[in-house]
């Protein structure tokens, strides 16, 4: 029998379900990935995306070519190739692993219904999430909209399955091979109609298990502490390789909970918090399967303050925040930093949304679609989900009161200013005392330092203590009618 396994998000062979299930059934595996050209030609997510994506393709394609695999690869319209090449190749079987964006179940409920046409039979397997929705649901059967409610719900779940891992399989050997042309080299980014990007996270499954386990042997055990410091490495830096599958969420949960058994420090609290970031994920994947409507909207209609209205000053401040141009350094840190690297950390991501929400009064899908374009680690399920809990529109919404004062977010989180400085040179020479708010400097401070404010670094665009009493005056007003 002969088995196209279909590649989507998960560029790897350890913990493969689909790849594993073609090689236990199949005599002829077939390898492939497709090139979506719509998606491609949208330019929904942009270029350290796709050059991450390629370099994990890379890997892939080395991996299986050291065991005699050949990846075969394709460029067009997702159901058309599949269905395309399942007919030329004389394909008896086709296997993926499922995804569960809206647009992605459609493809797949298409893909299925035109291969069973030809007479070639699907198999699909759970892969991107440790508990797919229908798993892990409230006592009454409905969709979870607390995450407090579903974190618990998630571990009932996994201490009464304990879900294993698969390694990769040893059936995967050149005796598995077909005889097919040779495709042509990947493409390159340009390739693609994107730039060329130099990755400041590396690519591939190689790298991604070299990275989990420096994590889990480290900065695991004072993640609560370290995960909220941007110029620490305290974080796992892990949410690329979940975006594209090269690592597991079942592999990571478990080397995580098996760090706690070692004999060097260990902290138990530190672990399940950071298990607690990968339940979020699969939260915010379970919601978007439940409710695709978040996707085009708010999950929560809240009586907030309206978005400031579409204009000359609107642009001027989003173009502002855009390019980390705000006279807020924490602020323009995190902006600076997306661009330059595709990837922003954590804490700061909270402080950047905060900012251009309620500060700004600009629309959170206005900042959810830039940061599409620029991270490397762009899903739809998690940066939608966190742009809407930012937004108190979101699951857990807070009415909009959840106002971040960046001042507080710097002085506290980037004490000695050290983050501020890396990516916010203008500012190296500013005196720690000075640098989380440089707009308070005296004329002498700031010849002193090189750094003019309104010259060498902007002055701050809006008062935030304004902009927080303007927005909390404009959603009472908006609840009072």
């Amino acid at each position: 029998m002969r088995g196209i396994v279909w590649f989507r998000r998960d560029l790897r062979l350890n913990d493969q379900p689909a790849l594993t299930a073609a090689c236990e059934s199949c005599s002829e595996v077939i390898p492939l990935f497709v090139f979506d050209e719509p998606l491609l030609q949208s330019h929904v997510f942009g270029s350290a995306c796709a050059n991450f994506m390629l370099g994990c393709l890379e890997d892939l394609a080395a991996s299986l070519a050291s065991r005699g695999i050949t990846l075969q690869w394709r460029r067009g319209e997702p159901v058309e190739e599949v269905v395309h090449v399942a007919r030329a190749w004389k394909a008896d079987v086709v296997y993926w692993n499922r995804d569960y964006e809206p647009a992605a179940i459609e493809r797949d409920r298409t893909v299925q219904q035109q291969l069973a046409q030809i007479g070639v039979v699907v198999r699909t397997f759970k892969d991107h999430v440790v508990f797919e929705a229908e798993e892990v649901r409230s006592a009454t059967g409905e969709p979870m909209q607390r995450y407090s409610a579903y974190r618990a719900r998630w571990w009932m779940k996994w201490q009464a399955m304990q879900p294993t891992t698969l390694p990769v399989p040893r059936l995967l050997t050149a005796e598995k091979a077909v005889s097919l042309p040779a495709p042509p080299p990947l493409p390159s980014a340009s390739d693609l109609g994107y730039e060329p990007v130099t990755l400041w996270i590396e690519p591939g499954e190689r790298i991604a298990q070299k990275r989990l386990r420096r994590f889990v042997e480290g900065p695991i055990h004072t993640y609560i502490t370290g995960r909220n410091l941007p110029a620490v490495d305290g974080s796992s830096i892990l949410s690329p390789h979940f975006r594209f599958g090269t690592l597991s969420a079942r592999a990571a949960v478990h080397a995580a909970l098996a760090s706690l058994a070692q004999g060097r420090r260990v902290s138990r609290p530190d672990v399940f918090i950071w298990i607690d970031e990968l339940v979020w994920r699969e939260f915010f994947q379970q919601v978007l399967a439940a409710f695709p409507r978040v996707v085009d909207e708010p999950f929560r209609q809240v009586l907030a303050p309206a978005p400031r209205a579409p204009g000359t000053e609107r642009d001027r401040l989003y173009q502002a925040w855009r390019e980390g141009k705000t006279g807020f350094p924490i602020v323009d840190a995190g902006m600076r930093q997306l661009n330059q690297t595709g990837w922003m950390h954590n804490r700061v991501r909270m402080i950047v949304a905060s900012f251009l929400i309620k500060d700004l009064r600009i629309d959170w899908q206005s900042g959810e679609r830039y940061f599409m374009q620029r991270l490397i680690d762009a899903d739809v399920a998690a940066n939608n989900g966190n742009w809407q809990w930012c937004a108190s529109t979101g699951t857990d919404a807070m009415q909009g009161y959840r106002i971040f004062n960046p001042l507080l977010q710097s002085k506290k989180f980037d004490p000695k200013g050290e983050y501020l400085r890396k990516y916010v040179p203008e500012l190296a020479a500013v005196p720690t005392d000075q640098i989380h708010a440089p707009y308070l400097m005296t004329h002498e401070d700031q010849a002193l330092a090189k750094c003019r404010i309104g010259i060498d670094y902007p002055s701050p665009i809006v008062d935030h203590r304004q902009a927080r009493d303007e927005y909390l005056a404009l959603g009472k007003l908006q609840r009072t009618r």
